[in-house]
């Protein structure tokens, strides 16, 4: 019976996930914070992993803070902890970078978005390429001047992009699933401002295909003085119903990383 116990106790450890991973696979940098999410049932057609979105209206994201970029200035690759309205955590986001392209092109820089489960599995992977003179709303024609971030799950199988829209003043982003129709669309304020002297949240509005009706928002929540003046890590709040369909609730989770590396990484 003891022997029996002892094994039971191994099995537990062993099926339990550490820092964002097994004990095989670890991600660099992440550190556990809060409850994790129960892992949910597999679900037909849905693509493996994206079932915890089937049981969400709302995500909050959360970037770590990098004590070496805030000392030194030197852009890190950033991270980010996907929790539930609850603080519980389901997914981590990390992203894979070239430091030369960090350093000199700032927020213009192309990257890659890992976005792994609990078990540290890729479940989503959205990525941008570098793109010379582009990202101006009003010089957009077609997809030449638009910043575009195709999103896969599971990697290698395309499910959707963001695009950049054309605008003349409010920036603007599709939503578009894997046969290029858009399904939602993306409006920012006139003014994206944020920072230390700007103690409010910026809202994104979620609206329909025809940009008639806002069914949810994205918005990037004010983190107070401290870390608004010492570090460009934000913070995200997404809403959307219930019924949404998964994949273009992963679409919109992919579209924060755009709009963050957009609009709020500020190059020191």
């Amino acid at each position: 019976m003891e022997y029996e116990n002892q094994a039971a106790e191994e099995q537990v450890k062993t099926e339990q996930p550490t820092q964002y991973g097994n004990p095989v696979q670890q991600i660099p940098g992440a550190t556990v914070q809060g409850l994790w999410m129960e892992r949910p049932r597999v679900l037909e057609g849905v693509p493996p992993g994206l079932e915890y979105l089937a049981q969400l209206d709302q995500i909050l994201i959360h970037q770590q803070v990098e004590m070496f970029e805030a000392v030194t200035g030197i852009e890190t690759r950033n991270k980010f902890a996907i929790k539930n309205s609850l603080g519980q955590q389901c997914y981590f986001a990390y992203e894979e970078s070239d430091l030369c392209m960090r350093i000199c092109c700032g927020s213009m820089r192309g990257f890659q978005m890992h976005i792994v489960d609990n078990m540290g599995k890729e479940v989503i992977h959205a990525y941008r390429q570098f793109r010379c003179c582009i990202g101006c709303c009003w010089c957009i024609k077609d997809e030449t001047c638009a910043f575009i971030v195709p999103v896969e799950s599971p990697t290698g199988v395309p499910i959707g992009r963001i695009i950049q829209l054309w605008s003349s003043w409010k920036p603007r982003f599709a939503i578009q699933n894997e046969r290029n129709e858009t399904v939602l669309v993306i409006q920012g304020p006139c003014c994206v401002c944020s920072g230390p002297c700007c103690p409010q949240d910026v809202p994104f509005e979620v609206m329909t295909a025809d940009e008639s009706q806002s069914i949810g928002q994205l918005a990037r929540q004010y983190s107070g003085i401290a870390k608004e003046l010492f570090t460009d890590a934000t913070n995200f709040g997404i809403s959307f119903p219930m019924d949404l369909d998964i994949k273009t609730k992963a679409l919109l989770l992919s579209a924060t990383f755009l709009i963050d590396m957009m609009f709020f990484e500020r190059n020191n």
